[in-house]
């Protein structure tokens, strides 16, 4: 058996985790390539957290299990939950960025964490409902995805605004190759984003599709060499953070929207976030700085 169909047989979501962390008190010092900032961050154990950008107003999330291919055990998934909650309450961030290490974004679970799960637990329990929190998140959200995105790999990385692959990334829901199918988004955003017919092949067979595959289908926006990705993300990211977040905010909220509601109704409620606009001061500033031609000065309200 190949290393990948192995790694895809083992690729499934994790067993449930519990709820957010609390905020811890203890910090420590990070720092990753030029275009970071070290900065203080909680002392989670598989996530890293950081800001980049001139301004420091880009959040990086990066899972960090590097043994594992960063499977997403129960302590990752909280903790990730955690730095999300925290960068989105945090008015100086406008953008995240959300990656993992060269060889995986994250290749799937430990299946032995949800192996002895009964229908009578998953159901009572809504097994999975929680992990909304990247979707709901109102901070736009971008991945950078290098090597194996699989299973709920796959799947949290499809939940972002936007996708960036590096050259060597791989995207599965490898699921059927052990008797279930995705349960947190698989088979509804992916089908979404490249058509029913790839979808079904995808999750029929549990084949996983190449970065440059991901990009002509839709799946991802831009395919970068692997070792440039993260650093492409942040530079994208850092423009979307410079703008006004109330206009960020809504704008993710309108395009969210397109997705769940018909044409006549998307458009309906497009011209309502875009008329609220107009209670926002970063509305008329922007107006006014592109009239008076000089740079606006927003200030998030």
């Amino acid at each position: 058996m190949s290393r990948l169909s192995s790694i895809a047989i083992k690729s499934l979501l994790p067993y449930g985790y519990r709820s957010a962390l609390s905020q811890l008190s203890k910090y420590s010092i990070v720092g990753h390539g030029k275009l970071f900032y070290s900065t203080e961050s909680p002392n989670y154990r598989d996530v890293l957290v950081e800001r980049a950008g001139k301004r420091k107003n880009v959040g990086i999330i990066r899972l960090n299990r590097p043994k594992a291919l960063n499977a997403l055990c129960d302590n990752l998934m909280q903790e990730t939950k955690h730095a999300f909650a925290t960068f989105d309450d945090d008015p100086e961030i406008g953008c995240i960025v959300f990656t993992g290490i060269e060889k995986a974004f994250a290749a799937g679970a430990d299946i032995k964490e949800m192996q002895n799960a009964t229908y009578d637990f998953v159901y009572k329990t809504d097994y999975l409902a929680d992990w909304v929190f990247i979707h709901e998140t109102k901070t736009p959200i971008i991945g950078a995805i290098n090597g194996y995105a699989l299973g709920g790999g796959c799947e949290i990385a499809m939940a972002c605004d936007i996708l960036y692959a590096g050259d060597n990334a791989k995207f599965g829901q490898p699921e059927i190759t052990i008797g279930t199918i995705p349960g947190a988004g698989g088979s509804q955003r992916l089908t979404k984003a490249v058509g029913k017919s790839l979808a079904m092949e995808m999750i029929l067979t549990g084949v996983p599709i190449d970065a440059n595959e991901a990009e002509r289908k839709g799946l991802v926006s831009k395919v970068f060499p692997k070792e440039t990705v993260v650093d492409e993300a942040i530079k994208t990211a850092e423009i979307i953070a410079n703008h006004s977040q109330m206009a960020t905010r809504m704008c993710k909220q309108a395009v969210q929207t397109s997705f769940n509601v018909g044409l006549d109704e998307g458009l309906k409620y497009e011209r309502t976030i875009f008329h609220a606009t107009f209670a926002n001061y970063d509305r008329r500033e922007g107006m006014t700085a592109f009239v008076e031609k000089r740079k606006p000065n927003y200030e998030n309200k």
